[in-house]
């Protein structure tokens, strides 16, 4: 009786534990599909999130981008504006500098001539004038008349050169100079003593020889002796060699009209 009852008991306990046996595997395999399907869910949401993550970071680029496109669209408006202003102005000065070209031709028309007749004008008062540093300036009236000649100097420089050249005229009559050259009538070298226009007097190196230009018979005349030393002093203070002093020299008279 007693193993009967034990067979029985131990039947019992290994149905149980078959039972358990199976529970446990099926257990196992409900918790091993859970955690694969959570693990691809896990996956999905993964790759879910990355797609996210990628297609923000393009919304991101594609608006700044957009801004970036926005910005200098309208910088370009501003400048295309802008540059349209500048065209606007400058056919306005094409215009103005076309009228003017016209004015400054018919300037010029009078304008040459009256060139031309200024630079005969200085050759005579040149000639008639007192004979001081006389090659210098002929050769600064030929090279005004070469220049009117000249198609690359323009008309307005043409008229400065001439002013300037009368404006150095003008300025021989307010100075003073002494500086060496040959005496035309014998063609030693002298000391050539000018003051103003209205007085030129020499004096040879050895203070032998002085002498004046005469206005009144136009030619080279000894001066007495009682001059010498005045001279040479008036010499020496146009070199500045001494202090500015009074000297006593021959001026010419004024003509007497008859």
């Amino acid at each position: 009786m007693p193993n009967k009852f034990f067979r029985h008991i131990s039947g019992l306990l290994t149905g149980a534990m078959v039972m358990l046996l199976l529970l446990s595997g099926a257990h196992a395999q409900v918790l091993s599909s859970t955690v694969k399907t959570e693990t691809g869910i896990n996956q999905a949401a993964s790759s879910s999130q990355k797609r996210v993550t990628r297609l923000a970071q393009q919304t991101a680029d594609l608006l700044s981008e957009y801004r970036a496109v926005v910005r200098e669209t309208e910088s370009l408006k501003i400048y295309n504006d802008n540059l349209e202003k500048v065209v606007m102005d400058q056919r306005a000065e094409v215009v103005s500098i076309n009228d003017q070209l016209a004015g400054l031709e018919a300037t010029n028309r009078g304008v040459i001539p009256l060139m031309l007749e200024m630079i005969d004008t200085l050759g005579k008062m040149i000639e008639s004038d007192m004979p001081f540093r006389l090659e210098e300036r002929r050769a600064r009236v030929l090279r005004l008349a070469d220049m009117m000649d000249q198609a690359d100097v323009t008309a307005s420089e043409k008229y400065r050169r001439v002013m300037e050249a009368y404006q150095g005229e003008l300025e021989y009559g307010r100075t003073t100079e002494a500086y060496s050259a040959p005496l035309p009538s014998t063609g030693q070298t002298v000391d050539f003593l000018r003051v103003g226009r209205t007085l030129l007097i020499y004096q040879t190196s050895d203070q032998v020889t002085t002498g004046w230009f005469n206005p009144a018979t136009r030619q080279y005349e000894d001066l007495p002796d009682i001059y010498r030393s005045e001279v040479k002093e008036g010499l020496a203070i146009a070199k500045n060699e001494k202090a500015p002093n009074l000297v006593m020299l021959p001026v010419p008279g004024a003509e007497v009209a008859k």
